[in-house]
């Protein structure tokens, strides 16, 4: 058996799936802990510069370009759910490091950036095999409603975790906050094992070198109009959302005044607008189309971004609420109706291989972003990075009208 057919009831009844679900969420819910969490480590218990929380958040996501291509090969081989109980596994122990060399006064800054590398590429090779995992859980045709419950309820998490990173850094320090991305962790590891479905083998093809494997899913991209579009508008909104939110606790804590509870707060306000983004992606996309919404959400949330640089203490905090807000719910929406085309559009035997590849340059220029927030905010104040690079981000949702996407009221069905 390869494919656990749902009860009568849909997936709310399908007892693997909603397992998977579960476990997705808590790993989500720690890890926004960890968002707001770990700069907060380097600001208030380390006095990190400016510069270096930008450093921390690039190192979360530099192995997407270090690993991030034979990640998606080595995946296409291997069963998955194994793949991603040793990521979990291995992120619980990194998280669990830093408050014992906090209790052990032996914390510092080079620690928190092997945690965050280290983490990452738990996160490179976990992403990749959950993304070729869930349709193995799943038929064709439910795979977006269950994009669409596992990105809502990944939102819901990022509203209770910042707002939880901020509640127990301020009774208990921000290293002790860390402790909940491992409980995270954890479950998520429980929730993997528990699972009953049978994964399918990976399909026994005739393999080459590691090397034209990864360039098989290259190829595949670089020559898919839909696929290389989708490519680089991710790259150009990528270095601009990162390059904004890599300095945004320095700029709400040292430059508007924010209190490190008031930060977990505002962050899990904007992140409702997720919830509401990723939960409402399929209605428009029914009834006008999922190109159609596909633009319109990745178009109209991102000037919006210009709101964020007004932010002022008490009311003038409104403004940055309120751009967080749309952008999360452009962000998300956006995510639910890309992360179902590629899985359904894809080639199955190549789809680690396509989704890496794909996130390579996607996810590859997130440090290039966090490093340019903290270069711009270095030289120039924090406030001018802000408005330079939320400027940026309000111009990158045309890249996707140079793309067919514009000529299609939905997106494609497979190729082939």
């Amino acid at each position: 058996m390869t494919v656990t057919a749902p009860a009568r009831g849909g997936l709310r009844r399908h007892r693997d799936f909603r397992l998977l679900w579960i476990g997705q969420a808590t790993g989500r819910l720690g890890s926004s802990v960890t968002s707001v969490a770990l700069p907060l480590v380097a600001v208030s218990t380390l006095d990190a510069s400016t510069l270096q929380v930008a450093l921390l958040s690039a190192a979360a996501w530099a192995p997407w370009l270090l690993v991030g291509l034979p990640a998606g090969a080595w995946v296409d081989r291997l069963p998955r759910r194994p793949v991603m109980l040793a990521c979990d596994l291995l992120a619980l122990l990194l998280f669990l490091s830093v408050p014992a060399a906090a209790w052990l006064d032996r914390l510092t800054l080079a620690h928190l950036a092997a945690v965050a590398l280290g983490a990452g590429g738990a996160s490179v090779f976990f992403q990749t095999a959950y993304q070729v995992y869930l349709p193995s859980l799943l038929d064709r045709d439910e795979l977006a409603e269950g994009n669409a419950r596992v990105q809502a309820t990944e939102a819901a998490a990022q509203v209770g975790g910042p707002g939880l990173a901020g509640l127990v850094t301020q009774l208990a320090g921000a290293v002790n906050a860390l402790l909940l991305d491992a409980a995270g962790y954890l479950v998520s590891a429980a929730c993997l094992l528990a699972i009953r479905t049978r994964e399918p083998r990976p399909a026994r093809v005739r393999r080459g070198t590691l090397r034209q494997e990864i360039a098989e899913g290259l190829r595949f991209v670089a020559r898919d109009p839909y696929l290389r579009v989708l490519t680089l508008f991710s790259a150009a909104s990528n270095i601009c959302l990162f390059g904004y939110q890599s300095i945004l606790v320095v700029f709400l804590v040292r430059e508007v005044g924010v209190t490190p509870g008031m930060v977990g707060a505002l962050a899990a306000a904007t992140s409702l607008g997720a919830v509401l983004g990723a939960a409402a992606a399929p209605v428009p996309s029914r009834r006008f189309g999922s190109a159609r919404t596909l633009l319109a959400a990745e178009i109209g949330a991102a000037p919006f971004g210009l709101l964020i640089p007004l932010a002022a203490p008490g009311a003038g905090l409104l403004p940055a609420f309120a751009g967080g807000f749309v952008i999360a719910a452009g962000v998300a929406a956006g995510n639910v109706l890309k992360g179902t085309f590629r899985q359904t559009y894809s080639p199955r035997p190549l789809l680690g291989r396509i989704t890496v590849s794909m996130q390579l340059v996607g996810y590859g220029t997130i440090p290039l972003g966090a490093l340019a927030g903290g270069t711009l905010g270095t030289a120039l104040g924090v406030r001018p990075a802000m408005w330079i690079t939320t400027s940026a981000l309000a111009l990158t949702g045309t890249t996707l009208l140079a793309g067919p996407f514009r000529h299609h009221r939905d997106l494609p069905a497979h190729p082939g």
